[in-house]
């Protein structure tokens, strides 16, 4: 287990805003958890400890969720996500995380501009493409591989689709349920797993069930207008810290 006081000082909170996501207030803060956990561990080291946490807030969303699901888009998102998985297996030994990081980052970034530099309400509400659902989520299940960050592509295809707050919110749940419960077996085998990442995993996971339920309180007494403005603000801040992470080797080097 670590010891470190410091490690816990940011892994706290990042459970926390994972947590929060994952009740579905803000999907996309889900994806923080890495990033701020690896200011003091490695990265890899930051996405196996939260994998076992990542299990447990999505067992209680599923319950807190079920039934509130697009059965469409779940049946064009599961296929698509398991490409993408799939893909990040048989590619880990050479994909660059940092360009990876930097290309989904100025997509997130753009797709939130886009939205704010158009007046709100002339963008027009979009139907599901079977083309784009099958890129977005393939391009989702292969950057929730390489880094627990599969929100932003998942959310440029999705967001547009303009569901009722809840029915977005509960997809995502299964979805990203599925696609973390798929991850544990690439996970073992490329050895992510020992003996300290999961007994730190235990001392944080009593915050994943307390900080899911939060999430799920905010997004049942927000309003629609309000919950979809805040999951575009998300998409933008995360977006900007993934370029962050995708420049600074440029800078470091």
């Amino acid at each position: 287990m670590i010891s470190d006081p410091l490690f816990y000082a940011v892994a706290i909170p990042a459970v926390i805003l994972v947590g929060l996501g994952k009740g579905g207030f803000g999907g996309a803060m889900a994806m923080l958890g890495v990033p701020i956990m690896a200011l003091t561990i490695s990265p890899v080291a930051a996405a196996a400890i939260l994998l076992p946490i990542l299990l447990v807030m999505d067992a209680v969303s599923l319950v807190l969720y079920r039934r509130k699901f697009d059965v469409s888009l779940l049946k064009l998102m599961i296929p698509a996500t398991t490409l993408g998985v799939v893909i990040g297996y048989f590619t880990a030994s050479f994909v660059n995380d940092t360009v990876v990081r930097l290309l989904i980052g100025i997509m997130a970034v753009a797709f939130a501009l886009n939205y704010w530099l158009r007046k709100a309400e002339d963008v027009p509400q979009k139907q599901p493409s079977m083309i784009k659902g099958w890129f977005f989520g393939t391009l989702a299940g292969f950057t929730s591989f390489v880094s627990h960050s599969g929100g932003p592509p998942y959310q440029i295809y999705t967001v547009p689709l303009r569901l009722d707050k809840l029915i977005f919110v509960g997809t995502s749940v299964v979805v990203f349920s599925y696609v973390n419960a798929i991850k544990l077996v690439p996970y073992f085998l490329l050895g992510q797993f020992n003996t300290e990442n999961l007994f730190t995993s235990a001392v944080l996971l009593p915050l994943a069930p307390i900080s899911t339920l939060a999430g799920v309180w905010l997004v049942k007494h927000i309003s629609q207008k309000v919950f979809y403005s805040v999951i575009y603000v998300l998409i933008f801040l995360v977006g900007l810290k993934l370029i962050g992470d995708g420049m600074s080797p440029f800078f470091n080097g």
